[in-house]
């Protein structure tokens, strides 16, 4: 990892995974499951760990929620590859006077995806340039 994302994610208040992301764990996830079970499959695992879903767009495949104490905002973005290939992205940010969030959305978006890998059968990460 260069030394700029390095200094990025040490001074940031948000992490989001993304197909190419330099961290293996930020990868976006594939899951064999449809968009519909995949979005419902999120929205229990928002739910199970106390996060107030604020909206879902089922058409966009997008969930929106906050934490309890509404500092917190995280979007899951669910979209269908392939037939019973959906990829699950998701985006945290902590708002915060700090110029860090010291790695808690990281840890968020960590824990999110331990979970929805025990709801949904996980096929791997950053598979975008093999499932296209």
């Amino acid at each position: 990892m260069a030394l700029k994302d390095t200094f990025g994610q040490l001074f940031s208040k948000r992490t989001e995974t993304a197909e190419r992301h330099p961290l293996n764990e930020l990868k976006t996830r594939y899951y064999k499951t449809t968009k519909d079970k995949a979005l419902e499959a999120a929205e229990k695992v928002i739910q199970e760990q106390q996060w107030t879903v604020k909206r879902v767009e089922a058409e966009r495949g997008e969930i929106v929620a906050t934490s309890a104490n509404g500092k917190t905002l995280f979007i899951v973005t669910v979209i269908t590859v392939k037939p019973f290939r959906t990829a699950v992205d998701v985006s945290c940010s902590i708002d915060t006077v700090l110029p860090s969030d010291f790695g808690q959305s990281r840890k968020a978006i960590m824990a999110f995806y331990k979970a929805l890998d025990q709801n949904l059968p996980y096929i791997g990460s950053g598979l975008g340039d093999e499932l296209s």
